[in-house]
């Protein structure tokens, strides 16, 4: 099915003025094993291609499929493609509104051109697939880079290990420099909660997800020009108060968004309890926020600091809230505390632990 997004709002104006187009095969083609995605062309050359994301998946390159995930949205597998490991997202339909998963499998796309370190990379993406791998169930198939199956929600609620300060400042600090990459390029991702950051065995952390994701076009600062979303979706935990009023949307929207994030990573905790619709009203009327002083953390010089940029990132003026660079700022002097103190404890143990021994 052609998309019903214009190209404009799947590639960056820079690249789509100058790349040349690549026909693709027909919809109607049963034994199609290419897109009908009319994107970019490239070739592979043996190796995953690393700059833009491509119309085609070679099917007979695809091996070694096991399931990782899966929910409303489909399935999440790992493979091996042209010999590296990558996941496998297949987008199926929502039965009761295909239309909002169709738009889900076309936003995934918003991101493809995009290449970051804390942003998982498309590698490419097909509406077709050949006939012995048909199921009338599945939108579209995406190839993304594998970062590996742990998530941020996993590391926050499920995990055992520790959750200390210079931690969790890194991760934050990682999801910022996300965001911040993503609305340089006029990109708001509109879902961003722990279980949409994925981290890597070396502890990077990686934003995926983009099926809630806009592309703003250019000039969109203007009142005039901003967007309006149709429906509201996301994760309501996270939903910015302005967008469940059905009002303009910005990139402060994901500030928002990850002014609560930071505070499940500091706290651990759930942000709210309580029935969905309670929850919702009472953040749109009464500013209802999660809590930031019955935690030991927020009495500290760091904490306050903390307390400080949360209040401010889910403030209920959009225009408020900082934007992801301050963010970085403000959490990158965080770290630095955090470190000398560190510091400051490694050099004072050695004299405790003399002074222990003299006494004993």
């Amino acid at each position: 099915m052609p998309s019903p997004i214009p190209m404009t709002r799947l590639l960056s104006r820079e690249l789509y003025q100058c790349l040349n187009f690549g026909a693709c095969s027909s919809p109607l083609a049963k034994n199609a094993s290419i897109s009908t995605l009319r994107v970019p062309a490239q070739r592979l050359h043996g190796k995953i291609a690393t700059r833009l994301w491509s119309s085609t998946i070679l099917w007979k390159e695809l091996h070694s499929m096991q399931s990782i995930g899966s929910g409303g949205f489909g399935s999440v597998y790992r493979g091996v493609y042209f010999g590296e490991t990558v996941a496998v997202k297949k987008v199926k339909k929502c039965t009761k509104n295909k239309l909002a998963s169709r738009q889900s499998f076309w936003a995934e796309l918003n991101a493809g051109h995009l290449r970051h370190k804390n942003i998982v990379r498309i590698i490419a993406a097909t509406t077709c697939v050949p006939v012995n791998l048909e199921n009338e169930d599945n939108i579209g198939t995406i190839l993304m880079e594998y970062v590996g199956n742990r998530n941020l929600h996993q590391v926050i609620y499920d995990c055992a290990e520790e959750l200390g300060v210079v931690r969790w400042t890194k991760f934050s600090i990682d999801i910022a420099h996300g965001l911040d990459f993503l609305h340089k390029n006029d990109i708001l991702h509109l879902d961003l909660k722990p279980a949409n950051v994925l981290v890597s065995m070396e502890d990077v952390c990686k934003i995926v997800d983009f099926g809630s994701s806009l592309k703003l076009d250019q000039g969109s600062d203007m009142p005039e020009n901003r967007p309006l979303l149709s429906h509201v979706g996301g994760t309501y935990t996270h939903r910015a108060p302005e967008l469940l009023k059905g009002e303009d949307v910005s990139p402060k929207a994901d500030i928002y968004s990850f002014g609560i994030t930071l505070w499940q990573l500091i706290t651990r905790g759930q942000p709210y309890v309580g029935e969905r619709q309670h929850v919702l009203y009472a953040v749109v009327a009464y500013e209802l926020r999660p809590s930031v002083k019955d935690n030991p953390f927020f009495d500290t010089q760091e904490g306050d600091s903390c307390r400080s940029l949360l209040c401010r990132c889910w403030g209920s003026e959009a225009k408020l809230r900082p934007s992801a660079q301050e963010i970085i700022v403000h959490l990158e002097t965080v770290q630095s505390f955090s470190d000398i103190f560190i510091l400051e404890v490694e050099v004072d143990l050695p004299a405790r632990n003399e002074v222990t021994r003299v006494q004993t």
